[in-house]
């Protein structure tokens, strides 16, 4: 038998024994084939998809299957309630104990702690809202270019996931756990570090309890220091360890959580459809019209060389028809002839010290210009707009002063210039710049760079409250647009930056940024003879203060000399020099 061939077996009349066999077979094949049948078509889940990924940008990043799967991970792993067992104990601080029992206390990203010791002091209320997804990144708040005049597409912002505060009462305090990732890179600009601020602050203004100042209790659990945009340093009572217990004033903070949650969108949009009618600002410069505590300042120390520009930026204001006050911060460089020409242009004069940048190199442009730093010490005003002194302003610019501290314009990436910036003078904050100013890196080495560390979320001001005179695609369109506001009269920018080499320090006959490289990226005759037009109606005796010195005119003449030898093709180089400063030199 065992010799039998595969044909003699298949030859062979199957016993009864095989076909039982063959019958548990079947019957396992028509099993597993009808529940194959049965199974749900996997479309059906994908039609679906969507609602098990929720996108907090303006579009979902569905570049990949994995990144799919890693955003349904994400997602389910951050909103999923966490298990309660093994939590850490939230110790209360002594702050709290002295405040008495019996408070309704809201608790904010609180999830992960044990605050069963809370309960037996007050009653704690867990307050409920979805984190911010992973996928939403700083950028997408503070992008690097919007379409302020609303030409093509309207500014909006991606929206913060915040809690349904009707489903809660009025509460005694607020206190919250506040991320902090320092000191990884970026760690302040992280948008769930923001939304917790946000949530806390708008709890304050919604359902906190005020007292008889119209404060209300937030108490905050941090290794870093709270946001100084949202928490005032001078709203701070106490630090305990890592606490921080505040009573912000409420009128400030309901100001700020009003405004959008980012630069996406225009804290205030100047203009409407078409770009020249402008919007009904009466209700805002009603709160403007009777001048309070507020000054308009500006700062020179180090040299003389920017005299002229700030003589003419104290006329341009007084010319747009403002009461506030004009303040001007100088060190001891600044001579006693130069100083009567500044009283004489409008400003009050302040002497100050300077302040070194200790990251800054000796001899260097930025060597003093934390120097800036001293306006915070302007405490007789309530709130405070500086202007940098290479500034011509055209039209009026009171209606800044209703906005907080920090509201300037956009300058690059999620950075403010800080040419014109709202600001609001404390002695805490000055303390607190001088404190970081060895730990705080500035991306440009500078006092921008500085400010743009310490206030990450600032309000957006059109570019044209500060217009940059720069030209960054170095196209005919681009300078054909902004040439034409340059100089439309009446004017349509509300100041002009003036960024390269300045009006006063080139010859009148025309920019003299055109002779150099790289610098003529900032060349603009149309800008540059608006603000000769300016300076011919200043008074004579304060023109004499914007002479050239046989120094200036020197390398004037030498980089028109190595651009004739370049070539440059604008033959900017060619022009002749009608200038009457060129004879008539100052020292």
């Amino acid at each position: 038998m065992e010799g039998l061939s595969l044909q003699k077996l298949m030859k062979a009349t199957p016993s009864k024994a095989l076909v039982k066999i063959n019958l548990v077979f079947l019957a396992l094949f028509l099993v597993v084939y009808a529940a194959l049948l049965l199974r749900p078509n996997s479309s059906l889940y994908f039609e679906n998809a969507g609602s098990l990924v929720r996108c907090s940008l303006r579009e979902c990043h569905h570049k990949a299957d994995t990144l799919k799967m890693k955003v349904v991970l994400e997602e389910t792993q951050a909103n999923s309630p966490k298990p309660k067992e093994n939590l850490s104990e939230l110790e209360m601080p002594n702050f709290l104990n002295k405040m008495g029992k019996g408070m309704k206390i809201g608790m904010v990203n609180m999830d992960d702690r044990d605050v069963s010791k809370w309960s037996t002091h007050s009653e704690t209320i867990p307050i409920k809202f979805e984190r911010v997804s992973e996928l939403f990144e700083w950028k997408d708040l503070f992008p690097e270019w919007i379409d302020e005049e609303e030409d093509t597409d309207v500014a909006t912002c991606p929206e913060i996931p915040m809690p349904d505060y009707r489903i809660y009462d009025n509460l005694d305090m607020i206190v919250a756990i506040l991320p902090c990732k320092f000191p990884e890179e970026g760690w302040a600009r992280e948008v769930f570090r923001l939304q917790v601020h946000l949530i806390v602050a708008n709890l304050a203004v919604k359902k906190g309890k005020k007292d008889w100042y119209s404060r209300t209790k937030v108490g905050l659990l941090s290794k870093c220091r709270p946001m100084m945009e949202l928490f005032r340093c001078e709203d701070l009572v106490k630090q305990e360890g890592d606490w921080w217990f505040f009573e912000p004033e409420m009128g400030r903070l309901e100001q700020k959580v009003s405004l959008p949650i980012g630069s996406c969108k225009l804290a205030l949009p100047l203009w409407g459809q078409g770009i020249h009618e402008i919007y009904d600002l009466s209700k805002i410069q009603s709160s403007t019209i009777t001048p309070k505590k507020e000054a308009y300042a500006t700062v020179l120390h180090s040299t003389e060389a920017y005299v002229c520009g700030a003589i003419t930026l104290a006329q341009s204001l007084i010319k747009t028809g403002t009461k506030r006050d004009l303040l001007m911060l100088i060190d001891n460089s600044i001579s006693i002839p130069k100083r009567n020409a500044l009283v004489a242009a409008g400003w009050t004069l302040r002497i100050i010290e300077r302040i070194r940048n200790p990251r800054a190199e000796n001899g260097t442009y930025n060597e003093y210009n934390y120097s800036k730093f001293r306006l915070w010490q302007l405490t007789d005003y309530d709130k405070v707009i500086f202007i940098d002194s290479d500034i011509l302003v055209l039209r009026n610019l009171d209606l800044l002063f209703h906005f907080p501290q920090m509201t300037a314009t956009g300058n690059d990436v999620s950075i403010f210039n800080s040419g014109i910036m709202v600001i609001e003078p404390s002695n805490c904050t000055f303390r607190v710049f001088i404190d970081r100013t060895r730990d705080i890196i500035s991306y440009n080495g500078g006092d921008q760079g500085f400010l743009n560390e310490v206030f990450v979320w600032w309000h957006r001001l059109p570019r044209r409250v500060n217009y940059l005179k720069n030209f960054w695609a170095n196209t005919t369109l681009e300078a054909t647009v902004k040439n034409h506001l340059f100089g439309a009269d009446p004017p349509q920018v509300y100041s002009i930056h003036y960024l390269g080499l300045k009006p006063w320090l080139c010859y009148r006959d025309y920019d003299c940024n055109w002779d150099i490289g790289d610098q003529r990226v900032y060349a603009s005759d149309v800008a540059h003879q608006r603000w000769w037009k300016f300076h011919d109606d200043m008074d004579e005796g304060l023109q004499k203060f914007c002479g050239l010195t046989e120094r200036r005119r020197i390398e004037l003449d030498w980089d028109r000399m190595k651009a004739r030898k370049m070539g440059l093709a604008d033959k900017h180089w060619g022009i002749k020099i009608t200038d009457p400063r060129r004879k008539h030199l100052v020292t």
